[in-house]
């Protein structure tokens, strides 16, 4: 049978080890496995692929980013009838089935052509950690290393210079990137997306550990999506092929604020995409290898419409609608641990 791989979405450390796995993985099983280039986009007209062989995925373990490439097309939404061509060039390609590494974009793609007939598996990909269906995705603990390495060196600077620095890093939807980094970067206050920022108790914890506590410095740690409690507009936002707001700024609100309000000198330090760029950590290329491993075990055994997850310490299938049914956000129970430190 003749497999194809893509990697749609947003670029993630442990996309390569996944793609070498399911190449090392397929020869065992007699699949010949076709690189995508580009997501979606690979499959609409002209289709974009190559050969992936052993020789073409040895020595990628490591790096970062993608050999396939990305993008975040959604052929449900463009060009007019894009699915319908998917299907079309999948059929002419002779491709029996398809694994699609990403999001919750790129899998509900998936899990739409997999309601049309397609063959698929999916294996999740997101250095938020907001997919349901798993336990943990790969890129997520490379992503809190890097955060919480940055973290580190902000303390030195504004402990020198007695600021308030505030830190943004990535998360749309869920704060698992801001908590699980400011809890280990020891940050003083630490906002994510679902939970309103009351920008008044901010600068009161702030005046307080600085008045009362013999503190010179403050470390704020802000997921992208984190919102004011302040009227805002996303109307003249830039919106990406999936509909998504472009995010960015919140830090610098927020950093602005603050320095209004308390009167401390405060910056701010937006990480971005060196959060997800890179190489990727031990713990990332063993979790993205498991997965790539079970992928082309579950193309031979015939379980398409699933996607590997790791739960407690296993790989093992899960529908692919339970996988973008809804998005895994920060629980109260977890938050409040890093709600200790606040004080």
């Amino acid at each position: 049978m003749k497999i194809a791989v893509l990697t749609g979405g947003g670029d993630c450390p442990g996309l390569n080890a996944v793609i070498r796995a399911v190449v090392r993985r397929g020869e065992q099983h007699g699949l010949e496995v076709m690189g995508v280039r580009e997501g979606w986009r690979g499959l609409l007209d002209p289709p974009l692929h190559f050969r992936l062989t052993r020789e073409a995925t040895s020595g990628i373990l490591h790096l970062g980013g993608t050999i396939l490439g990305t993008s975040r097309t959604n052929p449900f939404k463009k060009p007019p009838g894009g699915a319908e061509m998917v299907i079309k060039n999948l059929k002419t390609l002779n491709v029996g089935a398809v694994i699609a590494i990403g999001g919750e974009d790129t899998l509900g793609v998936a899990t739409r052509l997999s309601s049309m007939g397609i063959n698929i598996v999916g294996v999740p990909k997101t250095i938020d950690n907001d997919l349901s269906g798993t336990d943990l995705t790969f890129g997520f603990d490379t992503a809190v290393g890097i955060a919480t390495e940055a973290i580190d060196r902000l303390h030195s600077t504004a402990e020198a210079h007695k600021r308030v620095i505030v830190c943004e890093v990535m998360g749309r939807h869920a704060g698992w990137i801001a908590t699980h980094s400011g809890m280990a970067g020891g940050a003083d206050v630490i906002l994510i997306p679902e939970r309103p920022i009351d920008i008044e108790a901010v600068c009161a914890h702030i005046t307080h550990r600085h008045r009362t506590q013999n503190k010179n410095f403050s470390i704020v740690v802000v997921a992208e999506g984190a919102k004011l409690g302040i009227s805002e507009s996303t109307v003249a936002q830039k919106l990406d092929e999936f509909g998504h707001v472009r995010l960015g700024g919140i830090g610098q609100q927020i950093a602005d604020l603050i320095e209004k309000k308390t009167g401390y000198e405060t910056r701010v330090t937006v990480l971005g995409h060196i959060q997800r760029g890179g190489t990727p950590t031990a713990f990332d290329r063993v979790l993205a290898t498991r997965f790539g491993v079970h992928a082309a075990d579950m193309v031979a055994k015939g379980e398409f419409g699933k996607m590997a997850a790791l739960r407690g310490t296993q790989i093992v299938s899960v529908p692919l609608a339970e996988a973008t049914a809804h998005l895994k956000t920060v629980d109260d129970a977890f938050f409040s641990v890093a709600e200790v430190f606040f004080g």
